[in-house]
């Protein structure tokens, strides 16, 4: 039988010893998540898949490390729920790939945003946030008033259709079209608006 001084006294013993332990403890932790359906299936008939503009926002929204400074994770205390709405719950968040979850703010919860405020006032806070919140420390972002280029959005929605998004082969070959003429800052906005909508009548 193995003792503690042997454990302990021999490296390659301990590294597999806790390597074993790590990945049942994995294992144990994260196989049931998949079978609990509150956290594989929509919250409700409102969660629906990012359409074509709303995904290439995404991907601005990460390129940019919005993320950095926005959690999208309501907390279930009293002081986030009054003020940002109701708490974040998974199945808010099934077809995002990553989602955004977090808690690191130096900025507000994103979380609901979603209708909080018109295209235009996000328009003029990323371009310059200081012109409507004076104390705003947000850098400015004026470069995304260009013209969005998504060459590959088709691609991305059919690789997110592997993994359980469910667009359908009409949704992704028209997603070109759908992102045509449009610029980075209305794809942003897209995006943002769109965030937090499906409990947002319960707040």
């Amino acid at each position: 039988m193995l003792t503690h001084a042997k454990i302990e006294t021999s490296n390659t013993l301990m590294i597999v010893l806790t390597t074993l332990v790590l990945v049942w403890g994995g294992l144990v932790e994260i196989v049931p998540l998949f079978f609990q359906k509150s956290l594989t299936t929509p919250v409700n008939e409102l969660v629906k898949p990012y359409d074509a503009l709303s995904l290439a926002g995404r991907d601005i929204y990460i390129r940019e490390g919005c993320y950095n400074c926005h959690s999208q994770m309501i907390r279930p205390f009293r002081a986030e729920t009054e003020r940002y709405g109701h708490y974040s719950v998974a199945g808010e968040f099934v077809y995002d790939h990553p989602f955004q979850w977090g808690s690191k703010r130096t900025g507000p919860d994103l979380a609901r945003v979603g209708g909080r405020y018109s295209d235009q006032w996000h328009k003029i806070h990323l371009l310059n946030p200081r012109d409507v919140v004076p104390e705003s420390n947000m850098p400015a972002y004026y470069w995304l008033d260009r013209p969005l280029k998504e060459p590959n959005i088709g691609a991305n929605m059919a690789a997110l259709r592997k993994v359980g998004v469910p667009y359908t082969d009409q949704e992704i070959a028209d997603a070109p079209r759908a992102v045509e003429g449009k610029t980075e800052v209305e794809a942003l906005i897209a995006y943002l608006q769109g965030l937090g909508l499906a409990l947002k009548q319960t707040r």
